[in-house]
């Protein structure tokens, strides 16, 4: 596994994205459990101590993974590429003008992370890179754990704000403050208005990572990338095109992302997968 040197984000709309997740994750993990779970479970009592154990796994998972993200450089830079000896396969293979050598299949150049990305899927603003063969496990992850933690939060915020808050939050008012929340904290900036803004972001946190973990997981099961998604070439099978994104041991980086879970391709030659990928169609 190669590691990016430089690997904090360098354009201001990466930045932005990338430190408003970092502390958007860090105040709701603060809220739920320093002020809404005590109205719910005794601190030190059993519940309580669960419920700590499980919000830290759910912290690890998401900051363990964004960072394995921005860490795992899944570019060309300081691999060995040879193209193949075969016209044909050859022909797959392009040269880039602006890294000045022969890309191979599937890769793509970034002109933000200004370099060619193996298997280039996408580039993320949450996380400042480009999202390609290596460290797409860790960027499935990251949606996955951000969608159950913020469900998570979500059911205990849900009880919090309508149940045992109902004389505060229950008017039109709230309404107006759910519908314009960045607004109504710069004019009333009391706590029951932070707590709303955290309530609201976290429903907006479910409904992003929920599609794109449906988006991307479409596309994964077909053996593709986003801008192969209408027409799959490397698709070997669902259990075999998970193998090709989340590693030998698919069914375990779920637990930790620094769980190692070998890679079965090298990113480079895909002309193999893409003929077997045809005698399946």
């Amino acid at each position: 596994m190669i590691l990016r040197r430089n690997f904090l984000p360098h354009i201001l709309p990466d930045i932005s994205a990338t430190l408003f997740l970092s502390v958007c994750v860090a105040i709701t993990f603060w809220f739920e459990l320093f002020v809404v779970v005590p109205e719910f479970h005794a601190p030190g009592s059993l519940a309580y101590n669960l419920t700590f154990a499980a919000a830290v796994f759910l912290l690890l998972n998401v900051k363990g993974n964004m960072l394995a993200v921005m860490l795992v450089d899944t570019s060309i830079k300081g691999r060995i590429l040879t193209p193949p000896e075969d016209p044909e396969q050859k022909k797959q293979w392009r040269l880039c003008s602006v890294c000045e050598t022969m890309a191979p299949p599937r890769s793509w150049h970034c002109n933000t992370c200004k370099t060619c990305i193996l298997k280039r899927d996408h580039h993320c603003l949450f996380t400042g890179c480009c999202i390609g063969h290596h460290n797409h496990r860790y960027f499935m992850m990251l949606m996955l754990f951000l969608f159950i933690g913020s469900t998570y939060a979500s059911f205990y915020n849900h009880y919090f704000i309508w149940y045992h808050h109902a004389k505060m939050y229950k008017s039109y008012w709230t309404v107006l403050k759910l519908v314009m929340p960045l607004f109504m904290l710069t004019l009333d900036t009391t706590s029951g208005n932070f707590y709303l803004a955290i309530f609201e972001l976290n429903l907006i946190a479910i409904a992003i990572s929920g599609m794109l973990l449906i988006y991307h997981g479409k596309i994964i099961l077909k053996g593709g990338v986003v801008h192969e998604r209408r027409k799959p070439m490397y698709n070997l099978g669902w259990k075999q095109n998970l193998k090709i994104v989340f590693g030998e041991r698919w069914y375990l980086v779920w637990i930790l992302p620094f769980i190692e879970s070998k890679l079965p391709h090298d990113g480079i030659h895909w002309e193999k997968v893409g003929s077997n990928s045809a005698k399946n169609r």
